[in-house]
């Protein structure tokens, strides 16, 4: 499509990119009188960094001082028991641990513990005894700990899916599969190129992730670089449960990694790692079996009981770490009315609700006028998760809408009418259903409940069951004449 052909759009601002970062700035920006969109180059929001984050809410002891990660940790952290309660997000203040297992590692513990307290961080030191006390499966090798029981986990992905879908209730709007391939400035005004629309703006918001350098350089700033990390992450089954209750977290051996972890999921799966390793390309999400050595071998010098024969699940991601080794968050010097949140790496997750929060004030202060809507709603419509509800609750459930009573899901327990309601608040893919009910996370990774939930996917959407795809175009997951063989009962 030549450009002469495309659908011209003009709004004031436009932010690009649906990660956290993204979708807590466009909600945050649905608070005021504006003309507000959202590009996401995915099928779906939440998919890119976000999407294989750890999901570990920090406690603000690890940041260096000085650092905007340490300016924006602390007071993120602070914002997320009533902002996942707004949004009906799962969120388990579960506290995390950083264990030494040697003197020397104690010191550091110490400095983490002065840290915290410096910043007003709630921490504790613990002895050895009291280590094991609270984590009882920990190795008894174990020296001592600072304990912060204000970190917590959350859902990344089920957090931007949540963020977005308020803004777009508040009067933001969202275009899916529109990737940015051009970007220039006339003047005052900014202009955005998708494969579809010319889209000018008087704000640019770009919070693309991985790709803000590239955005970036389309507009002629080339002051900045993105150096992705890559980490390799393994999912247990829900029989660990419980095996640690806090985030534990090793003493670093590095600047740039926190090291390998033991993480309980909001969702109650244990999760072990990451690696941090520098990369080339933005699209390497591959998984290793050196990564995974590397993993499970430093997870059980923590955790002695860890059993590789319960893993369900393995991925990667890739961190959009800058050349700076700090988040950037700050206007274009050449391009008046650009600003970048770039560099958003750990703790980004944390730190997102703090940074969007400020995002009102620096564009006020490039002249933008905002007016507060009166009818802003902070809350999203809540969400049914059949699984947790008592029998007495779900036996109501089902007496109103008998597809509660139809179990999709058998690992996850999750109904019909849950996946019905997840494709009618946004989900399109079978990983947007995914992210939003856990349908297809659980033991068996959809190999009972896919072929149903294409169905329900293509009843709901009103599609051809081989349109149904897994992530987007270019991932449908069957072809037509597959469909019909199978039809005829041809094997």
């Amino acid at each position: 499509m030549n450009s002469q052909a495309k659908t011209r759009k003009a709004v004031q601002v436009v932010v690009i990119g649906g990660g956290i970062m993204g979708t807590l700035v466009a909600r945050e920006l649905s608070r005021y009188e504006l003309d507000l969109l959202l590009l996401e180059k995915e099928a779906e929001v939440g998919w890119g960094t976000t999407k294989a984050n750890s999901g570990i809410v920090h406690a603000g002891i690890h940041e260096d001082p000085g650092t905007l990660k340490a300016k924006y940790c602390f007071p993120g952290n602070q914002m997320f028991p009533k902002l996942c309660e707004d949004l009906d997000v799962s969120f388990r203040q579960n506290g995390i641990l950083v264990v030494a297992l040697s003197e020397e590692e104690m010191n550091m513990v110490h400095m983490y513990y002065q840290r915290g307290l410096e910043r007003g961080v709630p921490v504790r030191l613990l002895s050895r005894e009291e280590v094991l006390a609270q984590e009882p499966n920990l190795t008894t090798e174990v020296v001592g700990a600072v304990f912060a029981p204000e970190g917590g986990s959350v859902m990344p992905f089920e957090l931007a899916a949540a963020a977005m879908e308020n803004a777009v209730a508040n009067g933001a709007e969202l275009m899916v599969e529109s990737p940015v391939i051009n970007a220039w400035a006339e003047g005052s005004k900014k202009y955005l190129e998708t494969p579809t629309h010319i889209i000018e703006a008087e704000i640019v918001i770009n919070a693309a992730g991985l790709f803000t350098d590239d955005i970036a350089r389309m507009f002629g700033d080339d002051y900045f670089s993105i150096e992705p990390r890559k980490g390799e992450e393994y999912l247990f089954d829900l029989e660990f449960e419980g095996l640690v209750t806090s985030t534990i977290f090793p003493v670093p051996r590095s600047q740039v990694s926190k090291g390998i972890l033991v993480i309980p999921t909001s969702e109650g799966n244990l999760m072990i790692g990451p690696t941090s390793d520098h990369v080339g390309l933005k699209d390497d999400l591959s998984t290793s079996y050196q990564g995974f050595e590397r993993i499970f071998s430093e997870s059980r010098r923590l955790v002695p009981g860890l059993d590789s024969r319960k893993i369900i699940a393995q991925f990667a991601g890739l961190r959009a770490a800058s050349d700076r080794s700090d988040f950037i968050i700050e206007f274009s010097p050449s391009v008046p009315g650009l600003l970048y949140l770039a560099g958003i790496e750990s703790p980004g997750l944390t730190a997102a609700p703090a940074i969007a929060a400020d995002v009102p004030k620096m564009l006020e202060e490039q002249g933008l006028k905002l007016v507060p809507k009166g009818n802003f709603q902070p809350r999203r419509e809540g969400v049914v998760r059949f699984r947790l509800l008592s029998r007495e609750e779900q036996d109501e459930l089902i007496r109103q809408n008998p597809a509660y009573g139809r179990i999709v899901c058998r690992c996850e327990t999750v109904t019909e009418a849950e996946i019905v309601d997840a494709i009618r608040r946004g989900a399109r893919t079978l990983d947007g259903i995914k992210f939003r009910t856990r349908a297809g996370a659980g033991r068996c990774q959809s190999g009972f409940c896919q072929p149903v939930l294409m169905e329900i996917l293509s009843r709901e959407l009103g599609i051809p069951y081989e349109q149904v795809s897994k992530r987007g175009s270019g991932t449908e997951q069957v072809r037509y004449k597959a469909k019909e063989l199978l039809g005829k009962g041809v094997s």
